[in-house]
């Protein structure tokens, strides 16, 4: 199957995973553990913000960083300028945290609440260089409206 293909099957899935659903840990672990299961990637996780920074949440993978501050490697400066960004090569990137050594390219997109606030940033790391692209970019965006819409939003 083509990334395409399998990236719309992976938005239906998750959504079918999630839905109907009033546990937001629970959800955003089995979205984790789909998003890392067909994708194969390093590492694919949750940061949720709270407390003025962004805190561990649900994953698959290694070990991980527990807490990012805000502007902080790509996942502090993805929640702060809300915006997805796709980094080639973390050791060119300003900044990055390394929770681990073997992670060579990572991928991080930011999700809201309902008033349109950055909740959570979905945090995808690859153990090789340039691992990420626009597709990814693309339907991982969608992968995250699904879940701002079910997990966080519940009553919508």
């Amino acid at each position: 199957m083509d990334k395409i293909k399998t990236y719309q099957l992976l938005v239906k899935q998750v959504e079918s995973l999630i839905i109907d659903e009033n546990n937001t840990t629970g959800q955003l672990a089995n979205a984790a553990a789909i998003i890392h299961e067909t994708r194969h990637w390093w590492w694919t996780g949750f940061y949720l913000v709270n407390d003025g920074e962004l805190q561990l949440g649900p994953f698959q993978g290694p070990v991980a960083c527990y807490s990012i501050k805000p502007g902080r490697g790509v996942c502090g400066t993805a929640w702060q300028q809300d915006r997805t960004i796709v980094v080639p090569d973390v050791e060119l990137f300003p900044g990055h945290i390394a929770c681990s050594s073997l992670s060579r390219s990572e991928i991080v997109v930011p999700l809201h609440d309902a008033g349109g606030n950055v909740i959570a940033v979905l945090d995808i790391d690859s153990k090789d260089i340039n691992a990420f692209d626009d597709v990814d970019a693309h339907y991982l965006q969608q992968i995250a409206r699904v879940i701002e819409q079910h997990a966080f939003n519940h009553d919508s």
